[in-house]
């Protein structure tokens, strides 16, 4: 009964916030573009749709990705699991013994990467914009291995104690490199990318991860040094979408010159 509770009182503040989106954009259409809004019916119920939906989504963040978010931050970041893994009982942990960290950080990002509904909606339409030539799959698998990269090596400069200015700033110098070099059609797609990835799914897990590990590890602050995954987690797949695209690019290209020398090789044969 309470969880039933819970769910009307999220349905009907997802409707509060739906309501000034719905009341501007019925205002816009009717007083600016002078038009009658087509399938009216099928719009409101659209509404209703999203409006359900965003209850029981939110309803499903705090009855399961918060809590799995805090209880993997403590489980995963317990010292005593630290040492054995690490082998170092008593002696000062070092960053190679926290090798698990890294490859389950690298997990978690990848896995909630693929399931955020964001991510979904930009590699449909960029697929649909592009006439196939950008996969949905291959969008996302792309995305994904940035974030799952990008939130390792964040957990690594919280282990460390590196600046994160540092870790930053190098990677949008790649960035920059990245965009005069990799083909225009992906640009935008690619610094897109990095916004989406930051949503309702992965940021719960990563930041509960990042403030439980700079909890864990001596002489860390989790304000100063617990929070600035989700940076990470934004820039690593504008950095993994420009390669994306600049592999694509290149293997079109490949393509191009066999196809052009098998050409040649059959004009040479005939001539023959």
């Amino acid at each position: 009964m309470d969880l039933i509770l819970k769910a009307l009182s999220f349905v009907l503040g997802s409707a509060l916030d739906v309501a000034p989106i719905v009341f501007f954009l019925f205002l816009f259409q009717l007083f600016v573009m002078r038009e009658r809004i087509a399938n009216v019916k099928q719009v409101l119920v659209g509404f209703v749709f999203v409006t359900v939906g965003l209850g029981l989504f939110l309803v499903g963040l705090e009855q399961t990705l918060f809590p799995l978010g805090r209880l993997m931050a403590q489980q995963l970041t317990n010292p005593d699991f630290l040492y054995e893994i690490s082998g170092h009982i008593g002696d000062t942990l070092v960053w190679q013994d926290f090798y698990w960290v890294y490859l389950f950080a690298a997990a978690v990002g990848f896995s909630t990467t693929l399931a955020e509904p964001a991510l979904m909606a930009v590699a449909i339409k960029a697929n649909s914009v592009s006439g196939g030539a950008i996969g949905v799959w291959g969008l996302r698998v792309a995305v994904a291995i940035g974030v799952g990269v990008g939130v390792s090596l964040g957990c690594y400069r919280i282990i460390t104690g590196m600046p994160l200015q540092h870790f930053i700033a190098a990677g949008y110098l790649v960035v920059i490199v990245q965009t005069m070099l990799a083909p225009k059609m992906i640009v935008p797609l690619a610094y897109d990318s990095g916004g989406v990835t930051t949503s309702t799914v992965t940021v719960p897990l990563i930041t509960a991860l990042g403030l439980g590990l700079a909890e864990a590890v001596p002489g860390r602050s989790p304000l100063l040094d617990g929070f600035g995954l989700v940076a990470f987690a934004s820039l690593f797949p504008i950095i993994s979408v420009l390669a994306y695209g600049q592999l694509a690019a290149l293997r079109q290209q490949r393509a191009k010159s066999s196809t052009e020398q098998a050409e040649l090789a059959e004009e040479t044969d005939h001539a023959l």
